[in-house]
């Protein structure tokens, strides 16, 4: 396994293309200023030897040796010692609403992007504890199984959105019977089990109720987030340049407004002995469910993980070296040899 130690060094890779950009612009500069004072005739006479490949060969081994030197600087770091650790924490599952109707901005930016944006803090806070990511509509899709591997959760939350379930709809069973069937099936322990439900939608459907009495039953605590209004608010949709265009609309042409069922979340949040919590733009709920999982009984958790790890920053040091000697021992001059092979004429 692969990591960094210092990662945020790699944010400095975004320097590559400004400096080759600043490259280019020297380059022509210097052209420009040549012809200003120097007459073409003999800016060729001059230039006779000079190679313009190599120029660019030099140019690309320079920028590859920065490269590499800022991945050293970053310090990667291999895994050698693959192992069971054992510790105490919490299994917790997030099943989060990705249906259109999260796109409604009566929480700003968005309902998704409030929702994604706690789940974020939430997992920066995680220590030792397990978290897992259910993603529903219409039907349910594990996007994280359970993994204390944080940096991958990140990631993954990032890219979620309204594509992420594509069938539409607000099914609130089958994210509960996905998110159940995510805990370990041999956890005989009915303790350090959390299920947080994150949702806008009407659901209406009794087994809703039925599973949230079966994932208590197992030992599940469930929490439950209900984003948006009971009395209900239009969807805004957006073209491609990100331009709103006009609210969504049914077959018939009326408005749609997206209501949030609160009395349902309410249910299932008593059934599953924890508590609901309405979305606001002021408070962070995830925050309010984790102190709360906090003061909870804690289980063992044995995770397979790499525990040792060796730096390896001095192989990219090395070849970052090799690339920055060979671009300044390459000279700007033409290869007489290949001029003499007839291989490159337009040289």
């Amino acid at each position: 396994m692969l990591r960094f130690a210092h990662q945020e060094y790699l944010y400095l890779l975004v320097l590559i293309p400004f400096l080759l950009g600043f490259i280019l612009l020297v380059f022509h500069q210097k052209k420009k200023y040549i012809k200003k004072f120097i007459d073409q005739s003999l800016i060729d006479k001059l230039s006779s030897e000079n190679s313009k490949y190599k120029f660019w060969t030099k140019t690309a081994l320079f920028l590859l040796a920065i490269t590499f030197f800022i991945i050293a600087l970053a310090n990667p770091r291999i895994g050698t010692r693959y192992e069971e650790v054992h510790r105490e924490g919490v299994d917790i599952v997030i099943a989060l609403d990705v249906s259109y109707s999260m796109k409604a901005e009566d929480l700003k930016p968005n309902r998704l992007e409030k929702a994604k944006h706690e789940l974020s803090s939430l997992i920066n806070r995680l220590r030792g504890d397990r978290i897992g990511i259910v993603v529903f509509a219409g039907e349910a899709y594990v996007q994280l199984p359970l993994t204390i591997d944080y940096s991958a959760a990140q990631l993954l939350v990032d890219v979620i959105d309204e594509n992420s379930a594509p069938t539409p709809g607000t099914s609130i069973p089958a994210a509960i019977k996905r998110a159940i069937e995510m805990f370990p099936s041999e956890d005989v322990q009915k303790s350090g089990k959390v299920l947080i439900i994150i949702t806008d939608g009407e659901s209406h459907d009794p087994e809703s109720v039925k599973l949230a009495e079966e994932a208590a039953a197992n030992g599940v605590k469930i929490f439950t987030i209900g984003l948006g209004s009971p009395t209900g608010v239009p969807i805004p949709i957006y073209n491609s340049n990100g331009q709103q265009i006009d609210f969504k609309k049914d077959i018939d042409g009326n408005l749609v407004l997206t209501k949030l069922d609160e009395t349902t979340l309410e249910k299932i949040a008593d059934i599953g002995g924890g508590k609901y919590f309405r979305g606001s733009n002021s408070e962070d709920e995830l925050d309010l469910i984790y102190k709360e999982i906090l003061q909870m009984e804690k289980k063992d958790l044995g995770v397979k993980q790499f525990t040792h790890f060796e730096d390896r920053f001095q192989y990219f040091v090395a070849i970052g070296l090799f690339f920055l000697l060979l671009e300044i021992f390459i000279s700007e001059k033409k290869w007489k040899w290949l001029k003499k092979l007839n291989l490159f004429k337009a040289e």
